[in-house]
């Protein structure tokens, strides 16, 4: 089963395999090279007479960092819409499931191989990028806003970009086996995925108590929240690891339900016979 889904999906995991790569090279490319170019406009300018260049020039290596992080955060709308459209709804729909279920594969050990593959493709994806990305991040810190409380830096910086993509793979599981055809699996998928998201980004900085300013004036690098309250930097792992949390348990919850809703539908009938010993 592994290797009948590794060669039946095999382009999507090469286009995921070429898309963290790129992504990573791309941020080593800004790092190493374009951050040098950046920094050499920003000094020629301070030598000029009015000595100040504004933020235009940094914006070539922020806006690109920045972009990076927002393609692979919101990856999961695309890891929803696959695992739902094309993992499980395409072989519910045409029958090749219940074909293979009948080639003595049971559809339990067909269900988890369909989700083993991808979401090891995911942490790996994820393994990858995170560390490269917390890397490049903090290489030039003069040349980025303090935009820690972002939600695609927020996410991209520790493990909550994982998490949301395997979430989104269960949630496209869960809503294929329930829906039976992919299309309208996929817009239901990529819906309640987005609708999750929206509803967890709300409550993000609720997730850890915040600081009282006391009307003190505080520094750039806080997440300032109105009010006098903010979050330092320190937080920053409290609250992502929460989130993470929360986000593992709903991909948690939508993969049992999942496994449930699949035995419920293929569990033999019982015979009155076997209704009465029951």
């Amino acid at each position: 089963m592994i290797r009948g889904v590794l060669r039946l999906h095999r382009t999507a995991l090469i286009v995921w395999t070429v898309f963290v790569l790129g992504s990573v090279a791309w941020l080593v490319w800004l790092t190493e090279v374009t951050a040098d170019d950046v920094q050499a406009a920003l000094d020629a300018c301070r030598d000029t007479p009015a000595g100040y260049c504004g933020f235009w020039p940094s914006r070539d290596y922020s806006g690109p960092m920045g972009w990076t992080s927002t393609f692979m955060y919101y990856g999961f709308w695309a890891v929803a819409a696959w695992s739902a459209g094309a993992l499980i709804g395409r072989e519910l729909e045409s029958g090749t499931a219940r074909l293979a279920w009948t080639q003595d594969v049971s559809p339990m050990r067909w269900l988890a191989a369909k989700l083993t593959v991808p979401a090891l493709a995911l942490i790996a994806g994820g393994a990858l990028f995170v560390p490269v990305f917390r890397w490049a991040w903090s290489a030039h810190r003069d040349l980025m806003g303090d935009n820690w409380g972002f939600a695609d830096v927020f996410a991209a910086r520790g493990p909550l970009v994982v998490a949301y993509g395997l979430c989104a793979l269960a949630v496209g599981a869960l809503t294929a086996l329930v829906v039976r055809r992919s299309l309208p699996a996929t817009a239901i998928a990529v819906a309640a995925v987005i609708v999750l998201n929206r509803y967890v980004e709300k409550y993000r900085p609720e997730y850890w108590p915040t600081v009282d300013g006391d009307g003190r004036e505080l520094p750039a690098t806080v997440w300032q929240l109105g009010d006098g309250t903010y979050h330092p930097q320190s937080h920053f792992w409290p609250l992502h690891l929460v989130e993470t949390g929360i986000v593992l348990a709903v991909a948690a919850l939508a993969t049992f339900a999942a496994f449930l809703l699949l035995r419920h539908r293929t569990h033999p009938a019982r015979t009155p016979r076997q209704e009465s010993l029951a």
